[in-house]
């Protein structure tokens, strides 16, 4: 069975690998299944999407044990940093699972996310690198048209404000390889539990195929 590697959500907040991936019972159901699982912590505080990709992929080199392309899974701002891999580390990157994709389309979204960043102490050059203007945070809407690799687009079920059915439109236009699949909230909502097999066998069936 393929490795998996798994990039959490959270944008400049204490959100871990721990909190996201594997409370919520993800990891060990993939393990289940038969999976090699890695899920490194991001950087807390970057400063740009592509110091936070490179944290990972330093991290995954230092688990892993070959170098055949894995398949990457983000969840929520995590799959800013899994689209900055697929562009920046290309050989790494051979499936992703973009699942409940983060965006800032929203006006309003925007500048609440802006505000909380700056209350942290992100500095204005950091978040304008951070929040981006185009559809995912990370890329512009021309690189992602330049990822050939098989994605799969995990909708966020039900949408919110910074997690809008409208991203996940834009990214199946976008991407050249893209696929839709069930949708589901995310692990840190209380209803997630009761979607976790569909989940698994969902993300399980991407990547093993």
């Amino acid at each position: 069975m393929p490795t998996l590697l798994l990039i959490h959500g959270g944008l400049w907040e204490d959100i871990n690998a721990d909190w996201f991936w594997r409370r919520s019972g993800i990891v060990a159901g993939l393990e289940r299944l038969g999976f090699t699982v890695v899920a490194p912590d991001r950087l807390r505080r970057p400063a740009s999407w592509t110091a936070d990709a490179e944290r990972v992929a330093a991290a995954w080199r230092q688990e892993a044990s070959g170098g055949e392309p894995v398949t990457v899974v983000g969840g929520s701002f995590g799959c800013s940093v899994a689209v900055r891999l697929a562009l920046d580390s290309p050989g790494l990157v051979g499936r992703m699972v973009l699942a409940w994709p983060a965006s800032l389309g929203d006006q309003f979204t925007a500048i609440r996310v802006r505000s909380g960043l700056a209350r942290l102490g992100a500095p204005p050059r950091v978040l304008d690198a951070l929040l981006g203007t185009e559809t995912l945070p990370g890329a512009t809407d021309a690189e992602l048209g330049t990822i050939g690799v098989p994605v799969a687009v995990v909708p966020p079920a039900p949408p919110d404000p910074l997690h809008p059915r409208a991203t996940v439109d834009a990214l199946l236009r976008l991407l050249p390889a893209a696929v839709e699949l069930p949708g589901c909230p995310p692990p840190p909502r209380p209803e997630f539990p009761s979607h976790l097999e569909t989940f698994l066998t969902t993300v399980s069936g991407f990547a093993g195929s």
